[in-house]
This record gives structure tokens, C-alpha cells and sequence, in this order.
């Protein structure tokens, strides 16, 4: 007997980086912030055109970006107070979607034991 056929390629997911933590992840897991020539912008979509930085949902990250810089300087621009307020806003209510185990840094979990062979 052969082996079953899978439907299809293996679909390739785009990786991408949150700019803070330096944590792989899907495109899709991320959020974008994107400079265009009107100013910083958190862009839901992924598809604006403009130099982007990506952040994960962890509200830890978000404050680092917005108080040490971090952002700025992936987006090779300054951040006036308005942009940091309302990038400030949008990291807060994201927070909740973080509080969950599952979205803490995988350094910050503890590894369970492998069985044993």
C-alpha cells in the first residue's frame, strides 16, 4: 500500500518578526504598523504600502516600542505624541487576546517533560 496523497502543495506561510521580542511568527499572528507619507498608522490589513514593522499581541512589547524607541527605529522615522498615544491605545486593547498562556513568549513557559522511550 502507498502512502495517502495529500490534496494538495504545503501552502507557504509568510514569517515575520515582532520588532521587540525578536519572536518568529506567522504574518497573520502579527500587527503591522506602517509609515506612510501621512504618518505612522496601525494597519489591520497587512497591505499598505510603506515601510512596516510588525509587534506581537504581548502588551509588554507594545509599551517597549512606544517608550525605548524600538519602533522608530524599525520604521527609520520619529513618532510624534499622537502617534504614540493612539499606537499606545491600540497595544491596550489588544492586551486581552495576550493574557492567555498560549500567547506568552515561549521563554517565558515552562517546557513540559518528554515521555521517556
Amino acid at each position: 500500500m502507498s502512502a495517502p496523497r495529500s490534496k494538495g502543495p504545503k501552502r507557504h506561510i509568510p514569517q515575520r518578526t515582532c520588532v521587540v521580542c525578536r519572536r518568529t511568527l506567522g504574518k497573520r499572528e502579527l500587527n503591522r504598523i506602517v509609515r506612510t507619507p501621512d504618518g505612522v498608522r496601525y494597519d489591520p490589513t497587512g497591505k499598505q504600502s510603506g515601510r512596516g514593522a510588525y509587534l506581537c499581541s504581548d502588551p509588554a512589547c507594545w509599551r517597549r516600542a512606544l517608550e525605548h524607541g524600538v519602533l522608530a527605529r524599525a520604521l527609520k522615522t520619529t513618532l510624534s505624541a499622537e502617534e504614540r498615544h493612539t499606537l499606545s491605545a491600540i497595544g491596550d486593547s489588544l492586551a486581552p487576546a495576550a493574557a492567555s498562556p498560549s500567547a506568552q513568549h515561549p521563554a517565558q513557559t515552562t517546557p513540559e517533560p518528554s515521555p521517556a522511550s
